[in-house]
């Protein structure tokens, strides 16, 4: 990977991360036609622009963040991660094996945006009631602990967008756009915390080398180049979701699906 590569990776990685257009997905997608070949290296790299762009976030909430006394909210967090992580021990293998098939990726790529079509119609009576105001004290730990249920689906079909998941699973609970919105960016700082914090040691224990020198810098760039990027792109989804719903971004999920299944079909992209 060089320093071009890199800041095209962490611009996809800041843009996608918070959208429901699976981040992971792009970068699965970016990284072969940029010429970039999996390995240790490229995974810590995308374990780092994915943590500069949830700590984007945390920048941007910072006064949620840092209320130490709504102690509530940090437990409908942890009520929240912890189906993911659950999920995420038992299921590695499945996950690894599904992460590295494009064509699953793809699919289900193709197959939300479908969904996505449809959920503005189908909870729209979440907004008629509640308004777009953002009312995180509309969330019990009941409805905490079943947007991470909703979180898990995300973990079991790649592609899907963690974003998207929990998005539809805060309306599923009746909570207007906005409000499962936020939630849903507060629920990615633990959730990517600790999976990074995994997978960082398992890099780290078969690869030390990739904290090489010469390859912090791209470490650096790629990093700051992501939050810079995340930071406009959470504002960007609040607006959009306000004006146009989620149907762009299912239509964006269903050409991006199509197009990638027809590169791998004609063998363009394998």
């Amino acid at each position: 990977m060089n320093t071009i590569q890199s800041i095209i990776i962490a611009i996809i990685e800041g843009i996608t991360e918070f959208l429901p257009i699976s981040s992971t997905a792009h970068m699965k997608f970016a990284n072969p036609l940029l010429g970039i070949t999996n390995d240790p290296f490229v995974d810590l790299f995308e374990i780092v622009i994915q943590l500069a762009a949830i700590a984007s976030v945390v920048v941007i909430y910072r006064k949620k963040f840092f209320d130490f006394k709504q102690f509530g909210f940090y437990i409908k967090l942890i009520v929240a991660v912890v189906p993911a992580l659950i999920f995420g021990a038992l299921l590695k293998k499945h996950i690894d094996a599904a992460l590295g098939n494009l064509w699953v990726i793809a699919i289900v790529m193709l197959v939300g945006g479908i969904v996505l079509l449809f959920i503005d119609k189908l909870f729209e009576k979440a907004e008629t009631t509640d308004g777009m105001q953002s009312n995180q004290d509309a969330i019990t730990y009941k409805k905490s602990f079943v947007i991470g249920c909703f979180q898990v689906l995300s973990i079991l079909f790649p592609g899907l967008s963690r974003s998207a998941a929990t998005i539809i699973g805060g309306m599923s609970q009746k909570l207007n756009k906005k409000t499962a919105l936020e939630f849903s960016f507060f629920l990615a700082v633990p959730t990517m915390l600790a999976a990074s914090a995994k997978s960082t040691l398992d890099v780290l224990k078969t690869n030390p080398e990739v904290f090489a020198k010469d390859k912090l810098m791209l470490l650096l760039i790629g990093g700051m180049v992501a939050f810079v990027v995340a930071l406009a792109s959470v504002q960007f989804l609040i607006r959009m979701v306000q004006k146009k719903g989620f149907a762009v971004f299912g239509w964006y999920r269903i050409v991006l699906g199509t197009t990638i299944l027809a590169l791998l079909y004609t063998q363009y992209l394998h």
